[in-house]
């Protein structure tokens, strides 16, 4: 059965931090690594509370797969086949919280979105404008996107794709590298330089559709 667990506080979300059935230290508030009691926290936890880590843009992708892992072996449904219903729907929960955390921190822009909304930012939905510099290109991407999907395959248009698609990932990279920038350290809670790094993830979006597009127009010409 689980357990109440006493509470602590990172980055305004609670969490446990003993396992009371054992007194021993967390390294997740989903599961104690020492007995094996699952936990039922109180709150939702933030992604990267799931697995043992503090609020962070930049992120160790080996260090991470070792923690998802070892996370999973404390909580996978599978191994609570014979336990009651409670305890295998708890394993069930954990086994989605574990995987929609994973899903979050892997993800550079993912990870960057959640850091910027709770920390006080804006959301994606609040803040749509786009870094003035980059709004100047947007309307000749789009042109010539538009001119190389009408064009047939083989054309000067369609070829130009190619190069505009370098070009764009060359550019993705040159903004998460602004965002890496900005994001380490964390800004303070609130700070105008969120609002900063959401118009960047905005940018980010925008070459993420047009990368897409490109690419399934690459896809389908005739080899």
């Amino acid at each position: 059965m689980s357990a109440t667990h006493p509470m602590s506080v990172s980055e305004g979300v609670a969490v446990p931090h003993a396992c009371t059935t054992c007194g021993a230290g967390l390294e997740t508030p989903l599961a104690c690594g020492d007995c094996g009691m699952m936990i039922q926290p109180e709150v939702d936890v933030s992604p990267f509370a799931v697995v043992g880590l503090e609020p962070s843009y930049q992120l160790d992708e080996r260090d991470l797969a070792q923690r998802v892992r070892k996370v999973a072996r404390l909580v996978h449904p599978d191994f609570f086949a014979g336990a009651g219903p409670t305890m295998r729907a708890l394993a069930e929960a954990h086994g989605a919280r574990l995987n929609d955390a994973h899903e979050v921190l892997k993800n550079d822009v993912r990870r960057a979105d959640w850091l910027v909304r709770h920390r006080g930012g804006p959301s994606e939905e609040q803040d749509r404008q786009m870094p003035p510099a980059f709004l100047m290109e947007v309307l000749e991407w789009n042109e010539a996107l538009e001119e190389g999907a009408a064009a047939p395959a083989g054309s000067a248009a369609r070829v130009a794709l190619g190069a505009l698609e370098e070009e764009l990932n060359a550019l993705r990279q040159a903004e998460l590298d602004k965002i890496e920038s900005a994001l380490t350290p964390l800004p303070d809670a609130g700070s105008p330089a969120l609002a900063e790094v959401r118009r960047t993830l905005n940018a980010v979006r925008y070459l993420d559709r047009a990368l897409r597009r490109l690419r399934d127009l690459r896809v389908g010409q005739p080899q």
